[in-house]
């Protein structure tokens, strides 16, 4: 298993942060994301630009501070933990990958993988948070 973490700081409310990131139906923000389906109220599947399906389900949700699901595709298997903390005028978050390669082949680029997926999440929410 990898394990990959990214933190950032934005000037914003906790709200406005948590609000875009949980959101199921506007995901225009993301420049990774083809589509999201909501299955059921534990359940989606996010469809990525080059049709990858990935499903998630949803294992914990304490409003404005934790944020927690297992995701699966064809290539790996896994757990994503999101805290969010307010500091001072600025809400920080912490997000957590813990991602298994299904395929042999795959085992040594999940690392690089999650660090690229994170930083383009980072900055996509950035964006959407400058734009509020």
């Amino acid at each position: 298993m990898e394990i990959s973490n990214i933190k950032a700081t934005f000037p914003t409310t906790i709200e406005n942060v948590w609000a875009i990131v949980t959101s199921l139906t506007d995901y225009s923000w993301r420049s990774d994301i083809d589509k999201i389906e909501v299955v059921n109220d534990t359940t989606f599947i996010e469809y990525s630009k080059t049709g990858t399906a990935t499903t998630f389900t949803i294992t914990v949700c304490n409003p404005l501070e934790r944020w927690e699901f297992d995701m699966e595709n064809k290539n790996m298997k896994g757990h994503w933990v999101g805290i969010f903390k307010p500091k001072n005028g600025y809400v920080e978050i912490d997000f957590t990958e813990n991602v298994s390669a299904k395929k042999f082949l795959l085992k040594p680029f999940v690392k690089t993988y999650l660090k690229k997926q994170q930083s383009t999440y980072v900055r996509d929410l950035g964006k959407a948070l400058a734009d509020e």
